[in-house]
């Protein structure tokens, strides 16, 4: 109390406020944990270690407001008697939200067992039904008078502070006093930002509790319900969801089509113990544009080195991500359902954050997740840690190497780092590897210049052939560089003979594809999706490059069929080994910044823009207009179904593809 009495006025009034808000929140979690939780569950204090960081970001940002507002001597209730009675209007206003958001947060969990969203306004349209249904399951006259009985004590309460601060000690001489303000500014900014670091404290950080009771209880319904704000909208259309079934179950061969519920799933069983040796590494690779790289014949020759792994393994050439951007990239990969939220990415929202990965169908293998930066990144530490079990994060403070720009250390450091770990271990492992070099600010290490020598080239040829300057090239061409000391380090490595290398880029670049592409490729804009995507495993699987188009999805289905691991594939992905599956696969593309739901096949782009309603129909095999037909207006017609059915199912299934218990069941394919 002694530091209070030290205090501005002003700034005890605004102190004393935030510890009550901290002191009721803490209560609430307490009161939550025991009523919710199973009988018996001792305190967790990561929990509440956590949630005591969410409330005190909640209670900051006000206490912050507050002390903003009132440094306007008008408004500031300790030299303004009508600023005195106008604040305890606002505060008894502000406690009163307060009590509602609690409130509601309460009874959403109970009712749907997540804490508070802005989903609640789904419920809007249909008012009359959702009042009724409360009124008739929870008790809302007794809701409504402790609500009230609570306001008014605060307000006595808020009142007696004000009288009881306003006739203290002033404190401190009014020359320090902006020190105690500046210091007390700066003090709660900190505390809204949340942490040390780079990145913000999110939602997201939750969900590294590995518990989902543990981390719903750490929630704070502010932190959850804003956090989720601008998912608002983000549902489906169960008509449209029905109405493209039959053809999606056609399309990825579902065994047993059922609509109730929808079923997606495709069962493949092993022999037990058949993957027990084998292990998957899957690199993500930055900006692995397909047209700027040595595969396709680009002549800046930026990537020689995986232009012969391709030679060595198996390389498709025509792989599409289905959507621009990493978050996106890394959202497909990992759970085989398309990022189509708009304009946000599907990581970043609370409700899709539960999601099913074949990843988990992998229990005899340890997981890694490597990134030379931070996964607090476009939240995606919470997609990883909710739903990959036992999954080990490697991150930019658990490496020994230094960081060389925003985006963590090097990837060859990155690399290095990740073969020391997967050569020490004696079980198998599923690794993913997500690399960032090959991005502004397109840093080339200075360790490594002894050794990689910088390539220029004049302004009309990059310009010719896709690249922005001399410093894009370059990064490309670290990539590749990186991708040779990897390797080379691997193949010393006892693991390397017992593994699935698996290279696919996060998404492709936008630009002018060039003269070696048709001009779709350009025109409708899919190089900004075309990756490439390489299966690499020198003994294991013969040599051969496939020019049928494929898509980011299909990489877990394919590396656990390769593996032999039996797994439930319950979303968009399908097998690109099963050579039973004979039917023509297509590359579903939403882009976030056109706004374009598309289709890419072996001979064909559809795209209908979801803005103006324009629909494209071209060939991406050659530049001659298609050729109007019986032949292509049934291919159009078909595609035209296909891009939307797609489109409402994986709107559906990031709200509906939840995490599972491991282990399969059922019949299926084989």
């Amino acid at each position: 109390m002694a530091l209070f009495s030290r205090m501005p006025k002003l700034l005890r009034w605004i102190g004393i406020t935030m510890i009550i808000w901290l002191i009721l929140m803490f209560l609430y979690r307490l009161f939550f944990f025991y009523h919710y939780g199973q009988e018996g569950r001792p305190i967790t204090g990561s929990a509440f270690l956590l949630g005591l960081r969410y409330d005190a970001r909640v209670v900051s940002a006000t206490g912050l407001g507050m002390m903003l507002i009132c440094l306007v001597p008008n408004f500031d209730p300790f030299r303004n008697q009508l600023a005195k009675r106008v604040w305890a209007v606002v505060l008894t206003l502000v406690f009163f939200i307060f009590l509602i958001f609690y409130a509601a947060d309460f009874y959403h969990y109970d009712y749907l067992q997540q804490r508070l969203s802005a989903s609640v306004f789904n419920f809007l349209p249909d008012a009359k039904i959702s009042f009724t249904m409360m009124a008739q399951t929870y008790p809302l006259v007794s809701i409504s008078v402790a609500i009230i009985v609570v306001l008014v004590l605060y307000t006595l309460l808020n009142r007696f502070l004000l009288k009881e601060i306003f006739a203290s000690e002033p404190g401190v001489p009014k020359k320090q006093k902006k020190w105690y303000f500046i210091t007390a500014g700066l003090l709660m900014a900190a505390l809204v930002f949340g942490r040390l670091g780079q990145y913000p404290l999110r939602w997201s950080d939750a969900f590294s509790l590995n518990d989902d009771f543990k981390s719903n209880a750490a929630l704070n319904p502010f932190q959850s319900f804003f956090s989720s704000l601008k998912f608002k909208n983000s549902s489906y259309d169960l008509k449209e969801v029905a109405a493209g079934y039959p053809l999606m179950a056609d399309y990825l061969g579902v065994p047993n089509p059922s609509t109730d519920p929808f079923n997606f799933t495709r069962t493949y069983q092993f022999a037990e113990g058949a993957a027990a040796t084998t292990n998957i590494i899957v690199v993500i690779c930055e900006s692995f544009s397909a047209h700027k790289s040595s595969m396709y014949g680009n002549p800046m020759n930026t990537t020689p080195f995986f232009d012969s792994l391709c030679k060595d393994g198996v390389f498709f050439d025509r792989c599409f991500t289905p959507a621009f951007g990493t978050a996106r990239g890394v959202w497909a990969t990992i759970t085989g359902t398309p990022d189509v939220e708009d304009p946000k990415t599907a990581s970043r929202n609370p409700a899709a954050v539960d999601q099913h990965s074949i990843i988990n169908d992998f229990t005899g293998h340890n997981k890694f997740y490597f990134l030379g930066g931070s996964t607090t990144w476009a939240n995606i530490r919470g997609v990883l840690t909710n739903n990959i079990s036992g999954l080990k994060i490697v991150e930019e403070d658990n490496f020994d190497a230094g960081r060389v720009d925003v985006w963590g250390i090097s990837d060859k450091q990155l690399f290095l780092a990740a073969n020391k770990e997967m050569a020490s271990q004696d079980k198998p492992f599923v690794t993913i590897i997500q690399t960032a070099g090959n991005h502004r600010p397109y840093t080339i290490p200075s360790e490594d210049l002894h050794e990689f020598k910088l390539a220029k080239y004049p302004a009309d040829s990059l310009k010719k052939y896709g690249f922005s300057g001399n410093d894009e090239l370059n990064a490309f061409r670290y990539s590749d560089y990186c991708f040779r000391k990897f390797i080379d380090a691997a193949a010393k490595e006892k693991y390397f003979q017992n593994t699935i290398f698996i290279f696919v880029g996060d998404h492709g670049l936008r630009g002018d594809a060039g003269p070696l592409f048709p001009r779709s490729f350009t025109r409708q804009g899919i190089a900004a999706e075309h990756v490439p995507l390489l299966f690499y495993a020198p003994g294991r699987l013969p040599a051969q490059r496939i020019n049928k188009v494929c898509s980011q999805l299909d990489i877990l289905p394919s590396a656990a069929f390769l593996a032999k691991q039996s797994h439930s594939n319950t979303t968009l992905g399908r097998n690109l080994f099963d050579t039973a599956d004979k039917k023509e696969r297509y590359a579903f593309i939403a882009d976030p910044d056109t706004r374009v739901i598309s289709l890419v096949g072996n001979q064909y782009y559809y795209g209908r823009n979801l803005s103006t309603g324009t629909k494209e129909f071209v060939s991406v095999t050659d530049n001659e207009p298609v050729v109007v037909s019986p032949r292509t207006d049934s291919i159009r017609n078909y595609m035209s179904a296909l891009t939307e059915a797609w489109y409402h199912t994986s709107r559906y299934l990031l709200l509906n593809n939840k995490k599972r218990n491991v282990g399969i069941a059922g019949s299926g394919n084989k």
